[in-house]
């Protein structure tokens, strides 16, 4: 199964949320992910430009994005971003198709 990076950033209003009533938000992140027929491998919350990376397995591309506009439409976040990981044999084998492409780099005029 494809497996997917999520970096996201939570609203001031969702973190005043969370002092004014802590929760947990990973139950229900693989709850969704349940449904979508996908498996959250981890979840952590991070100091910097994001506050949560995840990482998840899905079916497919359209299930990830699926899962996006699901939890993009709570409105909690500011910011969401996925991912496509490889593992290492796809990468392999991108490397295999990418050998004799023979593509030219732009030249200077």
């Amino acid at each position: 199964m494809p497996r997917y990076l999520i970096q996201a950033s939570y609203t001031s209003a969702a973190a005043a949320a969370f002092i004014s009533n802590p929760q947990d938000r990973v139950a229900g992140l693989e709850a969704l992910l349940r449904k979508m027929e996908g498996k959250l491998e981890s979840m952590d919350f991070s100091l910097g430009d994001d506050d949560v990376i995840a990482l998840f397995s899905a079916p497919d591309d359209t299930t990830a994005a699926a899962l996006a506009l699901a939890v993009n439409a709570a409105g909690h976040l500011k910011s969401y971003k996925t991912t496509r990981l490889l593992s290492a044999p796809e990468f392999l084998q991108a490397q295999k198709k990418a050998s004799g492409a023979n593509y030219k780099a732009p030249s200077s005029a």
